[in-house]
């Protein structure tokens, strides 16, 4: 079934600016794929000529460290990846993509792609800008991994998925709407499993979070954000 340029604007951010009839032309081109939990999209080092936007679920953006899983990212609904196979051809893939949750994805060949690059020079901007700021956090992360403690690591990342995700106004109390294991917080901090899940109960024990049905509650985002800044 052909996805509409009405649910390709109101879904993903990333077509919110591209003319309707742009869109119409490279719809019939996109391709829907479902996956179940814990499915391999794609693993690091592979190649490919694709990009995937979310349509639904969740899925974890993860590299390898020295033999060990280090998360980048957590992307969901609305979000897209495998950009730097559109802009840069040929390039192996710089991590690897599972899904979290079961998941539908809708993906678009370079060589379909190109129709839209071709007459809206802001979607490659776009792309290249994009591509620039994940760049920036994974340094970022790389940074703290190395000068900030567990605990404000663990602290720092709450509070960008809260700021990312939550369907508040980011201030108030709130869910991240995901569910996160201890070992994926674990595996986006560069820690271990049993020394995050002390930190993670410490952080309830205070008040500034709460976990319910898996999933975290940010009590109150500015007292928070003030431990953070103790601990960095």
């Amino acid at each position: 079934m052909t996805v509409t340029s009405a649910k390709l604007r109101s879904t993903f951010p990333f077509f919110k600016d591209t003319p309707t009839e742009l869109l119409d032309k490279i719809s019939p081109n996109i391709v829907e794929k479902s996956f179940r939990k814990g499915s391999v999209i794609f693993l690091e080092g592979s190649t490919g000529e694709e990009i995937f936007f979310i349509a639904s679920g969740t899925v974890i953006v993860s590299t390898l460290n020295n033999s060990k899983k280090v998360v980048l990212s957590i992307l969901r609904e609305g979000d897209y990846f495998g950009e730097m196979a559109l802009v840069m051809p040929g390039l192996a893939r710089s991590a690897t993509v599972e899904t979290l949750t079961p998941t539908k994805l809708y993906s678009l060949r370079k060589s379909a792609f190109e129709l839209l690059y071709d007459q809206d020079r802001a979607i490659l901007v776009h792309l290249l800008l994009s591509s620039m700021e994940r760049l920036n956090r994974a340094n970022q992360q790389i940074y703290d991994m190395t000068f900030l403690s567990v605990r404000a690591r663990i602290i720092k990342r709450l509070l960008a998925l809260y700021d990312q995700y939550s369907l508040g106004d980011s201030k108030s109390e709130g869910p991240i709407p995901m569910k996160i294991t201890h070992q994926q917080l674990a595996d986006m901090v560069g820690a271990v499993r049993e020394t995050v899940s002390k930190i993670v109960q410490e952080l309830c024990d205070d008040g500034l979070i709460a976990i319910r049905q898996k999933m975290v509650y940010i009590a109150d985002p500015a007292l928070l954000r003030r431990r953070l800044e103790k601990e960095a």
